[in-house]
């Protein structure tokens, strides 16, 4: 079988981490996670009232390997701002160098600009790179079912909450949910991009909602380009949606979220 995109990321990650554990050992990088001031609530900022509009978690995107270039050069700072104007409910920064054109930087960058939650999103497959989100400024991390092992994924999971921090579990397929409950996920996302092959499936979200527990709070991810979009996700039970290409194409991304909020 061919080698997909996600195999290269993830065997790109193991270098990744193999190097920062040499250039910045985890003790030290976990005495400044554990000093590190209190998260900002991404799970409670997501999560939607009854009879309020879809929550919007958006993405700080510079790049990535289906798209190519979105935004090059983007200062992570001067977008949080914009977002934020905008109303959006969190932020997703993406921190993988290599393939989307992130920085860890980013997450101090953003944190100082706005009061806003942070997601680091990236692909995370260690515990040091839950350390050293937690160090970086970062209120929750993105793990991915597809990348891990149902136990991998449930002590990284555990990992992160010890550390204060909420946890953004992602699935694409029904056949990954039973893992993702398994770990306690209570903060679920729906990818309907297959991180494989990159092909967008946009029913994910009605088909897998139905099979997570009633106080999940889901977020419907990828291929979100309208107003129209936000509307259908909410009626299948998406508590929020994760947006990023289609923001950050736009001349002022905060102003393409105000039109994507206010036509609900």
């Amino acid at each position: 079988m061919a080698e997909s995109i996600l195999d290269r990321i993830i065997a790109t990650k193991r270098v990744e981490v193999a190097r920062g554990k040499l250039e910045r050992p985890v003790a030290g990088l976990l005495a400044l996670a554990q000093a590190a001031p209190p998260t900002r609530g991404l799970a409670a900022a997501l999560r939607r009232v009854p009879g309020q509009p879809v929550r919007v978690l958006a993405e700080i995107k510079r790049a990535s390997p289906s798209a190519g270039p979105i935004r090059p050069g983007a200062e992570a700072a001067e977008i949080a701002r914009d977002y934020a104007d905008g109303g959006a409910a969190a932020l997703s920064v993406l921190t993988d160098r290599d393939y989307f054109d992130g920085a860890l930087e980013f997450l101090a960058q953003c944190h100082a600009a706005v009061d806003l939650p942070l997601l680091r999103k990236d692909f995370i497959i260690d515990e040091y790179q839950v350390i050293e989100a937690r160090a970086a400024g970062a209120d929750g991390i993105l793990l991915i079912a597809a990348a891990l092992a149902p136990r991998q994924l449930a002590d990284l999971y555990a990992a992160a909450v010890a550390l204060g921090l909420d946890v953004l579990v992602e699935v694409h397929h029904a056949s990954e949910v039973a893992a993702v409950l398994n770990a306690n996920a209570t903060l679920i996302g729906v990818n309907h991009r297959d991180l494989a092959t990159f092909t967008l499936d946009m029913s994910l979200t009605a088909q897998i909602a139905p099979m997570l527990p009633d106080d999940a709070v889901v977020v419907a991810e990828s291929g979100i380009r309208v107003a129209a979009d936000l509307t259908l996700l909410g009626t299948v039970g998406a508590h929020a949606v994760l947006v990023g290409e289609s923001l950050m194409r736009a001349p002022s991304p905060g102003a393409a979220l105000r039109a994507l909020r206010g036509a609900l």
